[in-house]
């Protein structure tokens, strides 16, 4: 694919540090609004058909979302006056791709709705957390829900359970499968209302790509066909096509320098064989993800930004959420194999929103799923959720069974934002590349807890009605030890001393420097942020190009 070609010792309008959910589309607005535009990529850039469903390559040796066998390790504790330790796995999960982890994501998108933006004008102080409400409102964000409906592509159907919206969507919702119709069935004995889960995935050919061959092999793996809406095949081809962007993959940031200003100047890089490179710059646009962003920013410190760049607050890699979790599995007399298609395909909201006279905060949605991501291998690999052998022929039995009669209710709920959930640099563990390796702080707040089991019990009454013979729930109660919504490390506000960047997703501290991924969401929401992600991009792309475009960059 033919693109531009840019000298590193020349400035470039813009330089976009990663290429995922926003770094796609903010480098596929500015590049086709005529501004020279370099993308920095630390992974490949994968096509359809270097996709594979090997699930041993995916799952354990870390093809897509590196960790430590690739040179990447991570620590983890759960108050910050204990010593990390090195996790076997990647606490903070994200894929090292052109798209990033649009392009293994599930597809499940959710917008937020207008309540989101101002639940603390609503419910007021939470003790002890950062709560507060984001800068900009739902009416602010919908047009740009909108496009990212019809830019990226998604499926889906509009109906009363919706915030509201502009315009339907592009496409009808992916067919529903056995554990969909279970879930309907039983919200419907309860009084409540399960309805089409929307997707950024193709139910039919749309904008040349074609629609979902119904595989199975979703979240965790890229799209063997093109019809999951990564940027990767959604974004990034437009941007190259407009003559003024250049993708360079296998390039690790290291740094981003600064004048005597304060204003970025360049961006510094490994390239896959380490040699060392620097990129000049009018303006830099990190959208390497609520991890690495925050990581960079601290990498970046200098006389003038002694605590990191854009750090004036404190507040980089503080605030880190990852939206709680819960999951009832059940086994049934009759085959369910929820494990073809989609991961899910009905979603309920009825409980978006919990009635503060329970006496906690909290909210989200279920669906209906796999136990063990509709994935062979992996359920073999597993206990068992209803064998009571652990291994030879019975457990072999057992495991079969459970493949194909059981799905789980899960919950996606609110995590609150706690200046102690933090990510920063561990002082002694380093990475391939030498630097610092990711440090993670978390412990869930009380009501984070509170929620998880409020959703934990609806979804054991809704697998009691839909008539499971077997029954297994869990949540973890003891605390979450990782995940993959990386959210609030570099949060929007209106008050400089509490926040990162502004509600254009520029930061208060460096006027030429922005930060568009999930470390600017404010709160959580209810447990799929990546469409908002998405929204914010276009949005900030939008201002950037007009701040650009009056000399204001």
């Amino acid at each position: 694919m033919a693109q531009a070609s840019f000298p590193t010792r020349e400035e470039v309008d813009f330089v976009v540090v990663g290429s995922g959910s926003a770094g796609g589309i903010v480098a596929r607005e500015l590049s086709m609004a005529g501004f020279s535009t370099v993308v920095l990529e630390q992974g490949p850039y994968l096509q359809p058909g270097d996709f594979t469903h090997d699930e041993w390559a995916v799952t354990q040796d870390e093809q897509l979302a590196w960790g430590p066998r690739k040179g990447h390790p991570q620590t983890f504790r759960r108050y910050e006056h204990e010593k990390a330790e090195i996790s076997n796995r990647a606490v903070l999960g994200y894929a090292h791709n052109v798209g990033g982890s649009s392009a293994h994501f599930s597809g499940n998108f959710w917008r937020l709705r207008p309540v989101d933006f101002m639940e603390r004008s609503l419910l007021g102080e939470i003790p002890g957390t950062n709560f507060t409400d984001w800068p900009i409102t739902y009416e602010e964000l919908e047009p740009y829900y909108t496009k990212v409906e019809w830019e990226i592509g998604m499926s889906g159907l509009a109906g009363p359970w919706d915030p509201p919206r502009s315009r339907d969507y592009p496409l009808p919702p992916l067919p529903v499968k056995s554990s969909g119709v279970l879930l309907e069935r039983a919200a419907k004995k309860l009084g409540w209302t399960a309805y089409p889960e929307p997707h950024a995935i193709l139910s039919k050919p749309f904008n040349g790509r074609p629609g979902c061959v119904n595989c199975g092999f979703c979240l965790g793996f890229g799209c063997e066909v093109g019809a999951k809406s990564s940027t990767a095949v959604a974004m990034m081809p437009q941007a190259l096509a407009s003559g003024n962007c250049e993708l360079r993959t296998g390039c690790t940031v290291s740094r981003v320098d600064t004048d005597d200003n304060g204003r970025v100047t360049e961006v510094v890089y490994w390239e896959e064989d380490g040699t060392v490179q620097a990129q000049k710059a009018k303006a830099v646009v990190l959208c390497a993800n609520g991890a690495e962003t925050a990581r960079l920013l601290f990498l970046s410190e200098s006389s003038r930004h002694p605590d990191g760049l854009a750090n004036a607050s404190g507040m980089v890699g503080r605030n880190l959420m990852f939206n709680g979790s819960s999951s009832v599995a059940g086994l049934f007399e009759h085959p369910v194999n929820a494990y073809k298609s989609v991961p899910t395909t009905r979603v309920i909201h009825d409980f978006y929103s919990i009635d503060p006279s329970n006496g906690f905060y909290g909210g989200g949605g279920i669906d209906a799923r796999h136990l063990s991501r509709g994935l062979p291998m992996s359920a073999a690999l597993g206990t068992g959720r209803f064998s009571g052998a652990r291994w030879g022929s019975q457990f072999k039995k057992d495991i079969a069974r459970e493949f194909t009669h059981a799905c789980s209710f899960n919950g996606h709920t609110t995590s609150l934002p706690l200046s102690s959930n933090n990510v920063t640099l561990d002082p002694d563990v380093k990475d391939k590349w030498g630097r610092p390796a990711l440090r993670t702080t978390f412990m869930n707040h009380p009501d984070d807890f509170k929620t998880m089991k409020f959703f934990l019990d609806r979804s054991v009454e809704l697998m009691e009605a839909a008539g499971a013979t077997q029954i297994s729930a869990n949540y973890e109660m003891e605390g979450q030890t990782g995940g993959v919504h990386l959210l609030g490390t570099c949060r929007m506000g209106n008050d400089p001393a509490t926040s990162v960047v502004n509600k254009y997703n520029r930061a208060h501290d460096v006027p030429n420097l922005f930060m568009v991924d999930g470390s600017s969401l404010v709160t959580s929401g209810r447990g799929q942020p990546t469409m908002t992600i998405m929204a914010l991009a276009f949005r900030a792309a939008d201002h950037m190009i007009q701040a650009a475009q009056r000399g204001d960059i």
